[in-house]
Parts: structure tokens; C-alpha cells; sequence
């Protein structure tokens, strides 16, 4: 169980050494290769008193400036990643959130911070990522440079997106001191007892032991995030959102808040 090769994005507005550093921290500990990637993208119309126009001459300007500044984080990268660690970079000039769409076949896992997600053109947009790449996306904590998931939280409901999240994080699983599984328990029922159980028991045939929670109370994204802080995780696993956007999987609205999370680290699946 381990991740052979991990993208690590860097971000154009954001300052790459912290999560350069976490991505070459977990590139050692799986022995996995680390891709560098970086993207950022010119709005193609400019507003004016008299509607959008196209701006060919301001365009060109802001293309330069990106490029510019998609050099830096290339050399920033390369002077933080170690010669012991096989690496590679990629950029481009498109949406921060296609580029790595497009290059997760490359990867079993994706390292990102969670950035500002309103400028589509300058920071990817996480939840498009978690639901597009089809691979698991960790969104570290803000100005984190260590990941160490010695503590993780499996926030579980029954559900595709769930399962997928489990398997995908096998790895951090294996290697955690404790792993918690824990539901909002809105049911009252034993239905909900019998799919905790199933879930400790397929950790077991990993060789994780895992204990089981229920929380009380309604179903909410902060209750998750104020239990993850109680039992200190320092990580949490979640499935992605369900069939779109407007219908979250678990708690109501816990993808919504993981995503706005900025002081607990998140590995989502779809």
C-alpha cells in the first residue's frame, strides 16, 4: 500500500515553499516520484462602459506576467526538492484547475493548498478537482510543512464516494498511530452500527485497527470538523460530493466546510 508518484501544485499567488515541503516530505515516506505543477490563466475578456472586449494588448501583458512568475515557482520547486527524490515539473498557461485535471493520470495522489477558489484563472477550484480527476486530493492545512497523519479521522457514511475515500487512503491508514471512523448518528438505528463495523473490519484485513464513533447530534459539517479537533486528527478522509454540486453525500453540507477548512488537513475522493 503505498503512493508511487505524487503531484504537488503550486499555487501563483501563494508562497510554494510550504507545500513544496509537504509534498517532498510524503514523496520520501512512500518512496513515491513528485511532480511539481503549476498554471495560471488570462480572464479572455476585459470589461468596459461599453460591454466585454477583447483586450489583445492588456492580455499579452498578463501573459507575461504569469509566465514570469510560473519561472519562479520552477525554480523554487527544484531548489527545494532533493536530488534523492526523482522529480519532474509541469506549467502552463490554462486553468489552474484543467492543468491538473488533465495531468492526474499521471499520479495516485494530488497535494494542494486551499486557496482562494473565487479567481478561477489564479487558484484551482477544489471541489471541481475532487469531482474531475478521479484521483484522491489532499488539501493541506494552511502553512503546514509537515504531514503527519498520526491521527486520522475517516468522517464515513455508506456511499460510493466513502468507500472510494477509504481505499484510497489505505496509505495513510497503514501508517497512522490511530485511525477513528465516525458517523453523525441521525438515525438512531443499528443499521448505521452494522456499517462502522464492516468498515473497522475491512481496515483489520489491511492490518489497521480502527475505532469506531458515533456523534450525536444533527447532521453538520462543523460537528465533523469539532469532533476531528477533539479527538486531535490531524487528518480527516471524506468522500467528495455526490451527484452534483448542490447535493453533498454526508452531514449536509460537510464537503462545503471541509473545503473552507483551513486548519485541519483533508484527503477527499470522488
Amino acid at each position: 500500500m503505498s503512493y508511487k508518484s505524487i503531484i504537488v501544485n503550486l499555487a501563483v499567488d501563494a508562497h510554494p515553499a510550504a507545500i513544496v515541503k509537504v509534498g517532498v516530505e510524503l514523496a520520501e515516506r512512500f518512496g513515491a516520484r513528485l511532480i511539481g505543477l503549476a498554471a495560471a490563466d488570462v480572464p479572455p475578456l476585459v470589461a468596459t462602459g461599453h460591454g466585454m472586449v477583447y483586450e489583445g494588448e492588456v492580455m499579452q501583458i498578463q501573459r507575461t506576467e504569469i509566465e514570469k512568475r510560473l519561472a519562479e515557482l520552477r525554480a523554487e520547486f527544484e531548489r527545494l526538492v532533493p536530488a534523492s527524490i526523482r522529480s519532474e515539473w509541469g506549467q502552463d498557461v490554462c486553468s489552474p484547475t484543467r492543468f491538473l485535471s488533465v495531468s492526474a493520470c499521471a499520479a495516485d495522489l494530488i497535494v494542494t493548498g486551499g486557496h482562494d477558489r473565487e479567481n478561477v484563472y489564479r487558484a484551482v477550484d477544489i471541489g471541481s478537482l475532487a469531482l474531475g480527476t478521479g484521483r484522491p486530493v489532499l488539501v493541506a492545512a494552511s502553512n503546514v510543512e509537515h504531514m503527519l497523519a498520526k491521527t486520522v479521522l475517516v468522517a464515513w457514511k455508506d456511499t460510493r464516494e466513502a468507500r472510494r475515500a477509504i481505499a484510497d487512503a489505505l496509505p495513510f491508514l497503514a501508517r497512522a498511530n490511530e485511525v477513528v471512523v465516525a458517523t453523525i448518528d441521525t438515525d438512531r438505528g443499528e443499521t448505521i452500527r452494522d456499517s462502522l463495523a464492516d468498515v473497522a473490519v475491512y481496515l483489520e484485513h489491511h492490518g489497521i485497527m480502527a475505532r469506531t464513533e458515533l456523534i450525536p447530534g444533527e447532521a453538520d459539517g462543523d460537528r465533523l470538523v469539532a469532533f476531528a479537533r477533539s479527538v486531535h486528527a490531524d487528518l480527516i478522509v471524506s468522500g467528495a460530493y455526490g451527484h452534483s454540486r448542490l447535493r453533498e453525500w454526508a452531514f449536509g453540507g460537510v464537503t462545503r466546510t471541509l473545503i473552507q477548512e483551513s486548519g485541519i488537513n483533508r484527503m477527499m475522493s470522488y
